[in-house]
């Protein structure tokens, strides 16, 4: 138990500053590497998408319809997995568009003259940018969490896949605080740091939601999780992935991911 336990918080620390190697990315590189991205959200979300749908929605199914009965647990699992959704959704309705981390940017932007930005007056806004991926980051904190203490192989395949969406994001928040402040340290500092909401989130996962954990209150998170997933990569990886694509990198990502997803699974049966 306690070895599962350092390894849920230490894959949840992983993912979360992964963010700092976008913010490495955009400030020591002179272009976008776009195929890169685009595969790499195309993975990321094939890896969320199958393992949402094929493993932890039916694992929240067996354990509500099993503590519940048949009927009240699969609309216990149904209402938990688009619960996730709303959640997740009314998050990123509260974080206004521009500042939102998700609105996509390149490392060229980084370089333009145009947006050499150096009021501080500005820096207000970019620590608004930082707190907005904060806020975003803190229910995937709890979901590699979560993932991660029931079953080790599924929380090192979501880490992975939310550290891999993490950089691009690393990147979108790191070039706003820059021309906020003008400041390249600043910016990695407080991108770096946002990332580490996602930790967060597994401590309160922890500290709240442990000394709970019974067969229903573990599928309801669990079908949560599977929702918050599905959204993300539809909302946002996919449609960041198909902004950077060249050539359908992202549904070639896409597939493999889930391919990928579905050995491990296999190879773990």
């Amino acid at each position: 138990m306690v070895d599962n336990l350092l390894l849920a918080f230490g894959l949840t620390l992983m993912a979360g500053l992964a963010t700092g190697i976008g913010s490495v990315l955009a400030f020591f590189t002179k272009t976008t590497n776009t195929k890169f991205l685009s595969l790499a959200l195309g993975f990321s979300a094939g890896v969320m998408i199958y393992v949402s749908m094929v493993e932890i929605f039916v694992k929240a199914q067996d354990a509500l319809v099993g503590a519940m009965g048949d009927k009240l647990g699969n609309w216990a699992t149904v209402g938990g997995f688009f619960g996730g959704m709303l959640l997740i959704a009314l998050i990123d309705k509260l974080i206004p568009k521009r500042e939102n981390p998700h609105e996509i940017k390149k490392v060229e932007d980084m370089n333009s003259p145009d947006n050499a930005v150096k009021d501080p007056a500005l820096l207000k806004m970019g620590t608004f940018a930082a707190l907005a991926i904060a806020i975003h980051n803190f229910p995937e904190g709890i979901a590699t969490f979560t993932s991660a203490l029931q079953d080790p192989a599924l929380g090192i395949a979501i880490a992975v896949a939310i550290a891999i969406h993490n950089i691009p994001e690393g990147i979108a928040v790191s070039v706003p605080i820059y021309f906020a402040t003008g400041s390249k340290k600043k910016a990695f500092k407080l991108s770096f740091l946002s990332g580490l909401s996602e930790p967060v989130g597994a401590i309160v996962a922890y500290l709240f939601l442990m000394p709970f954990l019974n067969d229903i209150m573990f599928g309801v998170i669990f079908a949560g999780v599977a929702g918050i997933m599905v959204f993300i990569s539809l909302d946002e990886l996919l449609p960041a992935a198909k902004k950077y694509d060249e050539a359908h990198l992202s549904i070639y990502g896409l597939i493999g991911g889930m391919a990928v997803m579905a050995l491990s699974l296999l190879l773990f049966i």
